[in-house]
């Protein structure tokens, strides 16, 4: 059974043990004391409201309020009157005064997600709060003053946001005074066991449900799965195991059939295809990516196996016969079937000849699985 990492907790909240996290961890640390502005970008559910919280939590504002706010939620009829608030009778249905978000934030922090979703319209008021504390609320001709850190994130590309005329540029380069970029989780799979081991702390004191442990070769279909849906992904998952395995230890082909509900697949090669790309297209993009991980590997190879030959020297056999000895180049070529039938014997070995769990860590499908086996001869 898989040993678990231990997690350290961290004061800001944030589980991961990657160079990318520890990174990201410190320029938290730097910018939390300060009321800078801080844009926020990395795809969907990859946690940037969590560093958010963390900057608020880490400031001198922390005792007050941390607003959060979904721009992209909220009808562009409405945004403004819950951005800035409304006088009474402003418009139909305004029947009484209301403080907006940025009011009620006076002295904290407020969070705005989904930045690249706010109209033009709002965008400029948005700038005029960002430059000097002001806003007036829908109805008013009152200038009013605010005193507010703003955190902003998006999972779109603003520049390209700002070249279609979508985004304003003055804004773009005000709220980008820290930029700070969160990976996806395929991008760090190393933190997958710390994620792993929170989600489950954290759902079974929640929930009382017993956690049973997990396998090797479990933790290894994690560590493998593309997750589109990134640490939100990550945590359905746990949540969804812990209360089907029911106390159990979870096992890979358990795991399997939980993740192939979340994944779309094509029928051959068993290539998961991400939302909004076609299929042909995606399997261009995952065939290349292949193709260059396989690269890197006979390169590996071939550089281990020329070390190999160097230390081992030359036998007595071929210091007697020149045709045997060869160079350290020649030693380390592999053909590309060669190299796919090593990786195929390395999968299942790896995991004791269950074809259904080396075909999605080797990313096809199990009938491909099938014809190669048959076709080298594995036994």
């Amino acid at each position: 059974m898989k040993s678990l990492p231990a997690n350290i907790p961290s004061e800001l909240g944030i589980v991961g043990v990657s160079v990318a996290i520890k990174e990201i961890v410190e320029v938290i640390r730097q910018v939390a004391p300060t009321d800078i502005t801080v844009l926020i970008t990395g795809e969907s559910g990859v946690g940037k409201e969590i560093v958010a919280r963390a900057i608020h939590t880490g400031s001198s504002r922390s005792k007050k309020p941390l607003i959060t706010v979904n721009a992209g939620a909220i009808p562009e009829g409405i945004l403004e009157s819950e951005l800035f608030g409304h006088e009474r009778g402003s418009f139909t249905g305004a029947s009484e005064q209301r403080k907006g978000y940025f009011e009620l934030a006076d002295g904290g922090t407020i969070f705005l997600d989904e930045i690249g979703e706010l109209p033009l319209s709002a965008q400029v008021k948005f700038l005029r709060i960002l430059e000097n504390g002001e806003y007036q609320r829908v109805g008013s001709s009152t200038p009013r003053k605010v005193d507010v850190r703003v955190l902003a994130a998006t999972n779109k590309d603003l520049e390209n946001e700002v070249r279609q005329k979508r985004f304003r540029a003055d804004l773009f380069y005000r709220l980008r005074s820290v930029n700070l970029y969160i990976p996806s989780l395929r991008q760090r799979p190393e933190d997958i066991p710390a994620l792993f081991t929170h989600f489950v702390e954290e759902v079974s004191a929640h929930d009382g449900i017993k956690f049973g442990g997990i396998t090797d070769e479990a933790m290894e279909v994690l560590k493998h799965h593309s997750w589109p849906g990134n640490v939100r992904e990550l945590r359905n998952v746990v949540e969804s195991m812990l209360v089907l395995q029911k106390g159990e230890r979870i096992d890979a082909e358990d795991l399997l059939k939980n993740l192939r509900g979340n994944v779309p697949v094509t029928e051959e090669r068993g290539l998961p295809v991400p939302v909004g790309k076609s299929v042909e297209q995606a399997e261009r993009e995952l065939i290349l990516r292949a193709l260059l991980d396989i690269k890197g590997n006979i390169l590996d190879l071939k550089s281990l196996l020329a070390e190999q030959t160097q230390a081992l020297g030359v036998t007595r056999e071929s210091a007697h016969d020149p045709r045997a000895v060869r160079s350290p180049q020649e030693q380390g070529t592999l053909s590309l079937q060669d190299m796919e039938r090593k990786m195929i014997e390395e999968a299942l070995d790896r995991y004791k000849g269950n074809r259904r769990v080396a075909a999605r860590v080797l990313n096809i499908s199990e009938r491909t699985l099938y014809r190669k086996i048959k076709e080298y001869g594995i036994g």
